[in-house]
Formats: structure tokens, sequence, C-alpha cells
């Protein structure tokens, strides 16, 4: 494991690998980021060490290790972890998963493998081609069990654990636990041991959050403006729909920004390509849904925005996993809209945190975007007004509320400034976003 750079076990694999290697059905709860791939991998490796065979007969290599992951990209990097900690073991490793021509993967399955990652749909599809025999499988594993759950794929598994042997090892890895997890769990594992080294559903203890109110409709604009006016040189920006995705990034790179998308529409190739290039610097910005970048593994990735915030307060823990990995630290900012509170509230409720509000000069939201982040209080002063009698004399004057998101009295007009140079505040203010980015370079 040196020759990999490994010196100290994480805290998830020093708790779940003597487990493992014990036989133990687990449980287990932690983070990307937290070195869980090897805290499943290694053990197993150990294990089917001993059945290892040199044989070049396909009988003499039946599917022993069987590793279910939601996404194509994590199957990759699982399967690639496991190539690399077997380096040194007579075990054949394969991949399968959709969105590629099957006829490589069938060659593959027929010589012979003892470990199989997959994704759920196209190892069904291999089942019923017959060009996998799953009746020898003694470990199962199911990476990112949530995620799994949260993409339907439900039925596929409870299809795949019929076609398994009764008697197995079961280990299930999961960032969150869901009510509908833990009956999954109660229901494939038997008389488990339980390892928690992240409190539950809580987000990477390495990660600063920040959120920028901002008017919808310059959402893009002040994205721009971050990524440039920073120097942000690898950021990961989620959006919530696959057109918006690719909308974002034509648009990014319109403001001279060099940006890919990566969603479900794209094929495997385009996906890793854009992929590669990120990871190499030469993309500053990959806009990715939620979908897509479930697994990705980029080390060092400094910021996370959440351009689109998600629906599900859980997603936004998955989002921001992807920075401060590793012990390094990270990022998380997020552009939150009007329409966007109660999905902040929801996400704020869960980390049981509140998140900094900082509001950047010339990007300043609306009175209606300050009344939806100010909460309930906000929300039963509007019912007020709206129940008093209208009267035919002037306006009422300007209220002046306390608006807990800011942390002095809010007077409008008035805005708690990001912290930048005073004259750059004011070349903002003069010139739109297009004027202050046409004369950059990519």
């Amino acid at each position: 494991m040196r020759e990999l750079g490994y010196e100290q076990p994480t805290p998830v694999q020093l708790q779940a690998i003597p487990l493992v290697l014990e036989g133990r059905d687990l449980m287990a709860g932690a983070q990307t980021g937290t070195g869980k791939t090897a805290a499943f991998a290694l053990p197993t490796l150990q294990r089917l060490a001993p059945l290892a065979s040199t044989s070049a007969s396909p009988a003499r290599h039946p599917v022993r290790a069987l590793v279910l992951t939601p996404t194509r990209e994590l199957a990759i990097q699982v399967h690639q972890s496991f190539r690399d900690y077997g380096k040194h073991v007579p075990l054949r490793c394969a991949l399968v998963y959709g969105g590629v021509d099957m006829n490589a993967q069938i060659a593959e399955l027929r010589r012979g493998v003892e470990v199989l990652v997959a994704t759920p749909g196209r190892l069904l599809d291999h089942v019923q081609n017959k060009t996998v025999h799953l009746g020898q499988v003694s470990v199962l594993t199911l990476d990112e069990a949530d995620r799994m759950l949260d993409m339907g794929f439900m039925p596929d598994i409870k299809r795949i654990l019929a076609l398994l042997p009764r008697e197995r090892q079961n280990l299930l890895f999961s960032a969150t636990f869901p009510e509908e997890i833990r009956t999954l769990a109660k229901q494939l594992l038997r008389n488990p041991a339980e390892v928690q080294v992240a409190a539950r559903n809580a987000p990477a203890e390495h990660v600063t959050h920040v959120l920028h109110p901002v008017a919808r409709e310059k959402k893009r604009e002040l994205l721009a403006y971050l990524v440039q006016t920073r120097g942000l040189r690898q950021v990961l920006v989620f959006c919530g729909t696959r057109i918006g995705t690719n909308r974002l990034a034509h648009q990014l790179r319109r403001d001279h920004i060099q940006a890919d998308a990566i969603h479900g529409d794209k094929t495997q190739g385009e996906r890793e390509a854009a992929l590669e290039a990120f990871k190499a610097g030469k993309t500053a910005v990959l806009v990715a849904t939620d979908v897509a970048s479930r697994g990705l593994d980029i080390e060092g990735l400094p910021q996370v925005i959440n351009f689109d915030i998600p629906r599900s307060p859980e997603d936004y823990v998955h989002r921001i996993g992807r920075t401060g990995r590793a012990g390094l630290s990270g990022e998380a900012i997020s552009l939150v809209a009007p329409d966007d509170h109660e999905s902040l509230a929801a996400i704020e409720k869960l980390i049981k945190q509140k998140i900094e509000r900082v509001i950047i000069p010339g990007f300043e939201p609306g009175g209606a975007t300050v009344a939806a982040l100010m909460g309930r209080e906000a929300g039963r002063d509007a019912s007020r007004r709206r129940e008093a009698p209208r009267r035919a004399t002037a306006p009422m004057p300007p209220q002046k509320p306390v608006d807990p998101i800011f942390s002095k009295p809010y007077e409008p007009g008035q805005v708690q400034p990001a912290s930048m140079p005073a004259p750059e505040q004011a070349r903002r203010r003069e010139r739109p976003v297009a004027a202050l980015l046409g004369g950059l370079k990519r």
C-alpha cells in the first residue's frame, strides 16, 4: 500500500477492515473522501486471495465478490481501486456499466472474473443475456446505497439479490441513512456491525459554507463574476437539470471562461473526456447534475458551487462532499434566489448550521429576496399587512426589520458586502458583467 501513498488508515478503514476480515456483515456510514473504498476493497481482496487461481480456465475464476454502485463514474473509480490494491494478487477484476457497447464486457466476463464492479441496470442486462453468473458470490457490497435509493434502483437491487447465494457476506456503505436505507439494511444484513465515522447526514468537517442572496436572473452573471474576480481555477458547479448544465456551460464559455458540462445524456466517452480535462486544469468550471457527479473523485477540489439549490437537503451533503476531502479544506458556495428559501431552511436544519450570508455589491437582491430569506418573521409581517384594510392615504414608510441573515439590522438599500477593494465595488456598479469580462483573456 505504500506504493500508493498510504501511510496511516483513515477512521473508517481502521474500524471497518477488521470487521470485514472477520466475515461480519457491515453497515458503514462515511462521507465521500474518507477512504471508504479501501475499507471494503482491501479486506475483500485479502479474503479472496487464498481462492485465487493462475489457471486460464474461466471456470477457475467465478464471480466471488460483487460491488454495486449507482453511477458509471463511481464504478470506474471502484474498479480502478480494486486493480491497484490487487496488483500483486492473481484475482481478475471486471467492470460493467451502461452507456457503452456490451461486447467488450461480454468478452471479459467469459474469460472469468473473481471481482465484478457493476451498475445495477447493466448487470441485469448481462444476467438476461446469460453472460454472467452470480451463483458463487460470497461478498456483496452496496456502495453509496442512499444514492441508489434516490435514483430508483431498489427494484433492480432486489432482483439482483434474488440471484445471489443465501450464504454470503453483505457490506452496505452509505453517506446518509434515511429510513428506507435502514429498512433495506434490516432485510439484507444479518447481525451487522455498524460503523459511523461522521454524524448522521453531517457535512464534511473541513468545508466552509457561504451563500450569496441574488435574484434568479442574475445568477449566471454572479457566477461568472465570482470565477473571474476570485481567479477560481477548478470549481464544480451543480445545476438541477441536464438542459440547465448545457446552457450554463455555454454561457460561461461566452464569458471567456473555460467550462464544460457532464450529465446523463452525454456518452461515457464525452463524460470521461470532460472529467479528465477538468482534473488536468484545462477546464476551469465543470457544470454537472447530481446524477452525473455522484462518485466523482477529484483530488484537492477547492470549491463547489450550488448554482441551483438542491431540493433534497441530503443532496446538499453529497454535493459538498466533493470538496474538503481527505483532510483538505474546501468551500461550498450557494447562489440563493427568493424561491429557494424553503430548501435553504431544510438544508440548515439537516446540517445543524447557519450558513453565512454575504451579498456581493452590484448583485444586491430586491426586497422580495431579502423577505424570502428572512424566514418566518418576514412571512408573518407580510401576512399581517395583507390582512390590514387598505387605506387611501399615502403608503406606509419602509419597514426596518431585524434580518437574521445579516450581522446588523437590515436597512432597505443597504448590503453586507463581500470583502473586495472599494474601487472594484465602484467599477462593478457602473458596468455590467459582460463589459467587465469582455477584455479578459481565455
